[in-house]
């Protein structure tokens, strides 16, 4: 009541006065400060909402109070700033098409992954199983205050095409299916905030709340003799883990041995299928969900990427491709046992592009043979060449991991972790070097500090390097660096800027909205096909020339819940003006069609605007 009570009065409750509120209200009861830690104080406020209605109804919380109190309790916030809530799942174990020295091998995770990595812990507990980890992660947000209507899926477990077929559109179907159906769990549940487990633990105590569906799921799995006990895990993985960390197995002898030869896991994969008529089905299903798909994030590798697999991750609804490229100089892709050269790299970006992908690179500083000054020009190349130019990057410094190849090197002194002066150094210049299109998402992998054998353990190097940046006295581009987040935007003070720069086979225009300060409200990404290079592969593609290609509309702002308004960008028209901008600049152009790579859950969105449904795309035509 006292937290209500300060937002009646007009006043902020930051994290500063939530502290002050709470310690107060500890004192007064003589209780400890961590029973109303603010991790405890939503679930509160959501039981109360959901069970206690005379008691809920007493405290007399206005729908814009509410709003403000959910602000005010909500953990993490960075996490729905960008406009949408996203859930992270990983795909099962499963040999590997590469053996790149600098991979982790824990075989109980897909390759280059680690079992106590949050997301991964998480895919475990639950199997691996695409239903129970979307479930987890609906209730946690919502118990940390975000909405979840508009949900971001990336799927992360290696390389997506080496997976069956089958199991790629099973596996993408039962995303869609949880998201269909709320998959709530226990007694938070209400009907602004979705619910579901928090984690394995907590669904086991909470058995009674399990909605049958997720309830049906586990036990299936443990028919199979697949279970979630830590120690068991552990105990049946430790002996191959140690015959791989001593080079006595490689990753794939290893899966073949505790997945492979496993009935449990052969039955499980008997059924870990599904077909596109399905698929379709529950995407039909999704555009008018509660918990709609606004974007769909798969992971592969460059080698990996041709017409065929575009179309069918078009077909499952992806947006956005996240590609390991690590390196663009072919010296250090070979020694590090990339197995990729540059010519397919280029390659793949120039199909991504014309897929009309969004493009998410991964590039690795530190590597076996690279330098501080290399790496400089090494990411120089992938962000301003014309073969290259992702729309995001992953930036990452390379980091030992004992069961890695990359150990022996380090071993016989021929590697070495960069210092910390080095490693600042080069990623401040990474960063300064980011064209204002292109967005740095992460700095550093979720590995623990006692899983890092050598190189950085700061959990706090993206805030070094940008602090160190800041003080250059030159301006950051990237976009994350300059997101609006969750302040509102004064539309009278945004400009619309656009940023023209050429790739090997497009013209790309990147279409922003500016404050005066440079913090970016929104934007989209427009690309314009060369025309001749379409023609020459017209068979391959499922766009014509004289058709420009509409790769990404985000607005941002804290992620607010379908066709409620608030004060954030994203409900002041912004994205109506970006298209309508990008199909200005097309018909001036020549290009006759305009298609969007829209994502299920903003179809509607796009048919509002004029677009028609269209095979992979939706399609509106200039005049």
């Amino acid at each position: 009541m006292h937290i209500l009570d300060e937002l009646r009065r007009g006043r902020a409750v930051d994290d500063r006065a939530l502290v002050r509120i709470v310690n107060t209200q500890a004192k007064r009861d003589g209780a400890e400060k961590r029973a109303y830690a603010k991790r405890r104080l939503l679930p509160f406020y959501q039981r109360v909402r959901a069970e206690e209605p005379e008691r809920w109804a007493s405290w007399g919380v206005t729908p814009e109070l509410e709003r403000q109190l959910v602000a005010a309790l909500r953990m993490k916030p960075r996490r729905s700033a960008s406009g949408v809530a996203t859930i992270t799942v990983i795909t099962k174990p499963w040999p590997c098409g590469s053996d790149c020295l600098y991979c982790p091998n824990d075989v109980r995770m897909p390759k280059s992954y680690l079992h106590d990595e949050p997301a991964c812990a998480r895919a475990e507990q639950n199997r691996f199983d695409p239903y129970l980890q979307v479930s987890a992660r609906l209730t946690a947000l919502a118990q940390m205050g975000h909405a979840t209507d508009k949900i971001e899926l990336i799927v992360l477990g290696g390389t997506w095409s080496d997976y069956p077929r089958a199991y790629q559109v099973w596996f993408v179907s039962e995303l869609f299916r949880a998201l269909n159906d709320g998959a709530v769990c226990g007694a938070s549940a209400n009907p602004r905030l979705s619910a579901g487990p928090v984690s394995a633990p907590d669904l086991t105590a909470a058995a009674a709340g399990l909605p049958e569906a997720v309830a049906r799921r586990r036990a299936r799995y443990e028919a199979c003799g697949i279970f979630a006990d830590a120690a068991e895990l552990e105990r049946t993985a430790a002996p191959v883990q140690a015959a791989v960390d001593a080079g006595e197995l490689s990753y794939n002898r290893a899966h073949a041995r505790l997945y492979g030869a496993s009935s449990a896991w052969r039955a499980a994969s008997a059924w870990q299928e599904a077909d596109l008529a399905e698929l379709e089905r529950l995407q039909r299903e999704n555009e008018r969900a509660r918990h709609r798909v606004v974007g769909l994030v798969i992971e592969t590798r460059p080698d990996a990427i041709d017409p065929s697999s575009l179309e069918l991750i078009r077909r499952l609804g992806c947006t956005k491709v996240q590609m390991g490229v690590q390196s663009t100089d072919q010296r250090i892709l070979d020694t590090n046992g990339r197995g990729i050269d540059t010519a397919r790299i280029a390659r793949a970006f120039d199909l991504l592009r014309i897929f009309g992908f969004k493009i998410h690179a991964h590039a690795m500083a530190n590597l076996v043979g690279a330098t501080p000054e290399a790496d400089r020009r090494d990411y120089l190349r992938l962000v301003t060449d014309r073969a290259y130019q992702p729309d995001e990057v992953k930036l990452y410094p390379c980091a030992l991991i004992a069961s890695a190849r990359l150990d022996a090197y380090f071993e016989r002194g021929e590697w070495r972790p960069y210092t910390e002066e080095e490693l600042l150094g080069v990623l401040v210049d990474d960063v300064l070097a980011t064209p204002a299109f292109c967005r740095i998402s992460r700095m550093i992998r979720d590995f623990s500090s006692d899983d890092i054998k050598a190189g950085n353990k700061k959990p706090n190097l993206r805030q070094l390097v940008e602090r160190r940046a800041a003080a250059c006295g030159r301006p950051v581009r990237e976009i994350r660096y300059r997101e609006i987040g969750s302040a509102d935007a004064d539309p009278a003070e945004l400009s619309l800027e656009e940023v023209a720069y050429e790739t090997s086979n497009t013209r790309e225009r990147f279409l922003q909205w500016v404050t005066p300060s440079g913090k970016i409200a929104g934007f989209l990404r427009l690309s314009l096909p060369d025309p001749a290079y379409v023609e020459r592969h017209a068979a391959e593609f499922p766009v014509a020339a004289g058709e420009a290609m509409i790769r990404e509309v985000h607005v941002y702002g804290t992620a607010a819940r379908l066709h409620e308004a608030d004060g954030s960008a994203q409900h002041l028209g912004l994205g109506r003006a970006l298209v309508e901008r990008a199909c200005e600049i097309a018909c001036a152009e020549g290009y006759r069609k305009i298609n969007v790579i829209s994502a299920v859950g903003t179809r509607g969105y796009y048919r509002a605007l004029g677009f028609h449904d269209n095979g992979l795309y939706q399609r509106r035509d200039l005049s």
